[in-house]
């Protein structure tokens, strides 16, 4: 007579109460959008190494703010991502992305396919709350390929990791410091004409706002058909 067997169940956390189960290596965030729920966020790809850069993916484990993005999932964890104190905080931060550079969504063909856009509206964006900072930084148009506005440059640093991981290029950077951290290119002169970017590159095409965008394809979706075109993105 055979024994019988043990069955496991598998290791689960809660995530704003409900149960979301493991696998080997998860974030908060992996785990929890593989399970079909919504943890906002800007800075993560599912293409390349995480970094915590904007920290619109925080939420509570367990008491504790966190990253999800880089924070592991652990059995027992309870997680909530969608309190009032955290959507305030997520607002915020929106907020402050949106007066520290130059993101007027009518005139930038990004719109409707914007993840800062995206975000700002779930979020309940209708204002800016904090002095718009008005940056003036140079467009860097001399990539034959690739447009480089460093006004919407939000510093997730996609194209930096994507350049490196996906593209073995090492093309992009940071530098400076607080308000002066700016996203340097390798090339001599610090023009993008002069990088060894590609518009074929993954780093050409990553960028989550309007910072790096191909040129002559601008407006190519009409809309209604983007992909965050929304009544609540539109204007």
């Amino acid at each position: 007579m055979s024994e019988p067997r043990n069955h496991t169940p598998p290791a689960v956390f809660h995530f704003d109460g409900q149960p979301v189960a493991l696998e080997p290596g998860d974030t908060i965030l992996a785990a929890a959008q593989r399970a079909g729920h919504t943890v906002p966020h800007l800075c993560w790809h599912p293409e390349v190494s995480a970094s915590a850069s904007c920290r619109v993916c925080t939420v509570h484990a367990d008491g504790r703010p966190v990253a999800a993005c880089t924070t592991a999932a652990t059995a027992g964890q309870r997680v909530s991502c969608h309190t009032p104190e955290l959507k305030t905080h997520r607002l915020h931060l929106l907020q402050m992305l949106f007066v520290e550079g130059n993101h007027f969504c009518p005139g930038c063909e990004k719109s409707g396919n914007c993840q800062l856009q995206e975000q700002a509206a779930q979020a309940g964006m209708t204002d800016l709350h904090y002095e718009p900072l008005n940056p003036v930084r140079p467009v860097d148009a001399s990539h034959p390929d690739v447009l480089f506005e460093p006004d919407r440059c939000i510093l997730c640093q996609l194209c930096v990791r994507a350049s490196d991981e996906l593209d073995g290029k090492q093309v992009f950077a940071l530098g400076g410091h607080g308000a002066g951290t700016h996203l340097l290119i390798d090339s001599a002169s610090g023009q993008l004409g002069d990088s060894a970017l590609a518009v074929t590159d993954r780093a050409a095409h990553i960028c989550p706002v309007g910072a790096l965008l191909p040129k002559r394809v601008g407006f190519a979706v009409p809309i209604g058909q983007r992909t965050f075109d929304t009544a609540e993105t539109r204007g």
